[in-house]
Formats: C-alpha cells, structure tokens, sequence
C-alpha cells in the first residue's frame, strides 16, 4: 500500500490529459498478499476476498478487478484465487490499485511469464480506467509496483516517467523517523469523492482546476524540499497540502478538523487524510515529542499505525524462498 506525499489528485486522467501530472508517493510495508492455485480437480473458480465466490466461468466472477485481469491474461482454467490483507480497504492506502498489480504478477507467474514493473502498473491502470471505467488515477497502481520514496511525472498522452533514485535510503530512514500514521476507524469508499472531481474536472469547473492546479504547484515544491533533504519544510508544506486539499467537497468534517487542531496543539508541523478524504488514515510529520502527538490522538479515539516505506515494490513470495 502507499502513502501519498505530494501532487496527489492530479493523477487522474481527467486531469492529465489537459495538463500533465507530477506527484511523489510512497510505498509502506502494510501489504496485499494474493495467492494464485490451479483447481486440479474441480471445473469452477473459487475465489475468496471479502466475499466467497464460487463460479465456472470468469464473465460469471462478480469482482469487477478479478475478472477483468483473468481476461487480460487470457486464463480460463479454474484457479482458486485467495487475498488477505495488512489493513483493510476503503482507508486511502490505495489498496484497489496494490490488490490489482499484486494479482497481476501472481498471474502471470502462474503462466510462467517476466514482465516488467511497467507492465503490471499500465495492465492495472488499463483494468481499472479503461475497462471497468472506475474514477480512478495512475498512482496506486505505480507506486505499488515500483515501490520506494518515488517521484512520477504523467504526459498528456498517459506515458508515465518514474524516477526511484531522487533520494537517498539515508535521508529516507531519517524522514520516517517524523512521520505518524493514525486510523480514524472511518471507512468510506473513495469512487464517489473522485467520480465528483472527474466531472467537474471534465466540465473544466474552474474551482476544482485551479484546487488541483494549486496542489501540483505544491506538489513540485515539496519534491524539490526533499530532494534538498529540508525535511522540516516538508512538515510545513504538508500543511499546506492540507489546507487546499481540504477545500473540496467531503474531504473533511467537523471531526476530522478537530482531530487536526489535537495534533498542531500536541507537537505536529503538518498532516493530511491520505486518499481522496472523508477518513481512513491521517499522516503527521512531527519532529519533537511524537509520544505527546501519539497520546493525544489515541484519546481522540484514533490508532498509531507505525510503518516504514518499503523499497521492493510487488514482488513474488515464491522467489523469496
């Protein structure tokens, strides 16, 4: 799964395809696990998610995801295809985008086929915009393949440009070290927040172009901060983030702007909902007493999730042996 640091919102189609896309996001160590078996003996597909689907044909598999990536990989022998899950979905971690890459690549393995890092992230983004037409972006699926602290740059033609090597491991470690993660216990489901600004991007509404505009002018200046390893401006921009994300529709309420108020009070430079908003994770940067930030936000009923960012990017378990 990821966290997003900067630029994120402009990563959808109906954004980059008038002005481009630049973004930095991050890879956690919180994971989809997708276990791919061939069904030797029976003639159905037995699939296990958050639900327990049991057909024989793949246009019968109800999953939207599932199915189309049977499809795009041109399988029809019964599998038994099982996902478990470090946190769950509809949290802002983009576990749609990390679950579809993951099964992708288990796929293909079960075919015995390489492919590239690239190839999963497109055949993901190809499953997600264009198949199943879901209001969704190029992020998610990019950082879950390519992992890392990583910055992208998307051209008006959809060609995504990745660079992993903007940052150091050193500085990275040290970063880590004033980021908090929080779980509101708010789960909401993020196609409605993003099926908005679609539109509204699509029908060239000047509030939400010039939001998003905004964000990736702030976007390009925390890549630059970090680049420059300025990691306590970060803390700062990150506020900024907060302050623009904030201003579009049912990103925050009453409660989660209250929770945010806690945290500037218990030692936090900046923070923001990660995802499209509404709830699911809250990201600090906080570099004096975190135990202080940590006790005041778990008496707002929230929950410290410690993470590390995770450099591998997808990867098959079976290789690891």
């Amino acid at each position: 799964m990821r966290i997003s640091i900067g630029g994120g919102g402009t990563d959808l189609p109906s954004y980059y395809k008038n002005f481009g896309s630049r973004f930095t996001s991050a890879a956690i160590n919180k994971y989809i696990y997708v276990i791919v078996q061939e069904r030797k003996y029976y003639d159905e597909f037995l699939i296990k998610y958050s639900k327990t689907e049991t057909v024989k044909k793949v246009k019968e598999i109800e999953n939207g995801l599932i199915r189309e990536s049977l499809q795009l990989t041109k399988i029809e022998q019964p599998l038994e295809i099982v996902s478990i899950s470090d946190i769950g979905g509809q949290t802002g971690l983009g576990s749609s985008g990390a679950f579809t890459v993951g099964l992708l690549k288990a796929l293909h393995e079960y075919k015995g086929e390489t492919v590239s890092k690239e190839q999963l992230a497109e055949e993901a983004c190809e499953i997600a915009i264009n198949r199943l037409k879901l209001p969704s972006g190029k992020q998610d699926e990019y950082i879950a393949s390519f992992g890392g602290l990583t910055n992208f740059e998307i051209n008006q033609e959809g060609r995504v440009r990745v660079d992993k090597d903007a940052y150091n491991e050193d500085f990275v470690r040290e970063l880590e070290r004033y980021l908090y993660m929080f779980y509101t216990g708010i789960r909401r489901k993020s196609k409605t927040v993003l099926a908005e600004q679609k539109k509204a991007t699509e029908q060239k509404d000047v509030k939400i172009l010039g939001n998003l505009g905004e964000v990736q002018e702030l976007g390009d200046k925390i890549r630059t901060t970090l680049v420059d390893s300025k990691v306590k401006d970060f803390g700062k921009l990150l506020h900024k983030h907060w302050l623009l994300k904030r201003k579009r529709d049912k990103t925050t309420n009453m409660e989660i702007d209250t929770w945010y108020e806690a945290a500037l009070k218990s030692g936090a430079i900046g923070g923001k909902i990660m995802g499209a908003g509404g709830g699911g994770f809250f990201l600090f940067y906080c570099d004096s007493n975190g135990r202080k930030l940590i006790e005041a936000l778990e008496k707002q009923g929230l929950k410290h999730i410690p993470f590390n960012i995770d450099y591998q990017g997808t990867v098959s378990l079976a290789n690891l042996r």
